[in-house]
């Protein structure tokens, strides 16, 4: 069997960028919305549809590795997320959308699931410190998209009669060359020679105080973070009456502060204790909520963006450590519970529409408040270390 180089966290980081094309969802079922002349609850259907196929394929994925292995299962879910990207150049019908947005949320799933598990065939030291770097590159994958979409729009740059589509070829580009990269990097895996796990073993982990409570701060982490994606431009479209284009930089602000917070936390997280990082995280998302709540100047509202942008930003790793080092004989499958809890990415969304159609996006926002307030009662569950 090949031996792992050092040189593998190359291709496992560019993967965990193309792990940020899913993050194109929020400002992409904005842009939908207004070709189609959509309601927020309808639109919003686009990006719950993304992250309910993590409730089906996540579990299973798990089981997949035991299988296949790790990094099989990630080049699996670069080849659905590559075809996701191909979709769109030939339209954005609504079912056209759909389908492409359910294959993303299906790669996704695969990739999210076995990614985070590869990195421990990879790295050596800090698990919540590795996979916070990787999801700051995760994140310039994120921001980058409503830019993409904008400049494609308003034809600041070349898109082929695309328009604001113009970012799924560039994505799939470099989803295709991640791809061949890590299909061509050896990693060494030992096969795991216990029985093949099956579904209700996996759910049955849930039996384990610290993997439930993980799952639901899970739920909760992705459910503010695809809301604030999809909210933030329309809080100022209602409260400043800008246009989608003009809007669609609170997206990108948003992207750019998870981004810091995933660099900085990377380094924060080696001199500071998990759990004090954690109480100031979530301390700086309950002033964001209170902002986007109740803020109508636009300096209040891109703090507010801003604090939820970092403050959520490592919520995901430092969770996903410790539900890893909780039952560390059952990595694969506790990794595919975590990842089902982006399910939280379809309910929150859905909720929130209709929230927001009755009584305007500040409805929306309490919303997002609730799993604010959640992560605060998950404290407790963070070791130091």
């Amino acid at each position: 069997m090949a031996k792992t180089t050092k040189l593998a966290i190359i291709p496992v980081m560019l993967t965990f960028f193309t792990m940020g094309f899913v993050d194109l969802v929020g400002i992409a079922s904005n842009y939908v919305k207004a070709d189609l002349d959509l309601t927020d609850s309808v639109a919003n259907i686009l990006p719950s549809l993304v992250f309910f196929w993590f409730l089906i394929f996540s579990v299973p994925t798990g089981m997949l590795m035991n299988r296949i292995g790790r990094k099989n299962t990630v080049l699996l879910s670069l080849v659905v997320t590559v075809l996701s990207l191909i979709l769109p150049l030939f339209g954005s019908s609504f079912g056209l959308m759909l389908v492409s947005f359910s294959l993303l949320g299906i790669g996704n799933a695969l990739m999210q699931t076995s990614l985070n598990p590869l990195v421990t065939l990879v790295v050596s030291g800090n698990l919540a410190s590795t996979l916070t770097f990787g999801q700051f590159v995760k994140a310039i994958a994120s921001f980058l998209a409503p830019y993409l979409a904008m400049w494609g729009a308003t034809n600041s740059i070349p898109t082929f009669g695309l328009g604001w589509r113009v970012l799924f070829p560039i994505y799939m580009i470099i989803g295709i060359i991640a791809t061949l990269l890590l299909s061509a990097t050896p990693i060494t895996e030992e096969r795991s020679e216990k029985r093949a796990s099956a579904v209700g073993d996996c759910l049955k982990l849930l039996g384990n105080p610290v993997i439930l409570l993980s799952f639901i701060g899970i739920i909760c982490h992705v459910g503010i973070d695809v809301g604030t994606n999809t909210t933030a431009p329309k809080i100022l479209m209602e409260r400043h009456e800008m246009t989608l284009d003009e809007a669609a930089f609170a997206t990108s602000l948003y992207f750019v502060f998870r981004t810091v917070g995933s660099l900085t936390g990377s380094v924060i997280l080696r001199v500071m204790s998990n759990r004090l990082f954690f109480l100031i995280s979530v301390v700086m998302m309950a002033a964001a909520m209170a902002g986007l709540g109740f803020g109508t100047t636009k300096p209040v509202l891109y703090t507010a963006i801003a604090l939820v942008g970092y403050g959520n930003s490592n919520i995901f790793p430092l969770i996903f450590s410790q539900a890893l080092r909780s039952d560390k004989e059952h990595e694969n499958e506790t990794s595919g519970l975590m990842v089902m809890g982006l399910f939280g990415g379809t309910l929150f969304p859905l909720v929130m529409g209709f929230a927001s159609d009755a009584t305007g996006q500040a409805g929306a926002v309490a919303v997002m408040a609730l799993g604010v307030i959640y992560l605060f009662t998950y404290i407790r569950q963070i070791k130091t270390k």
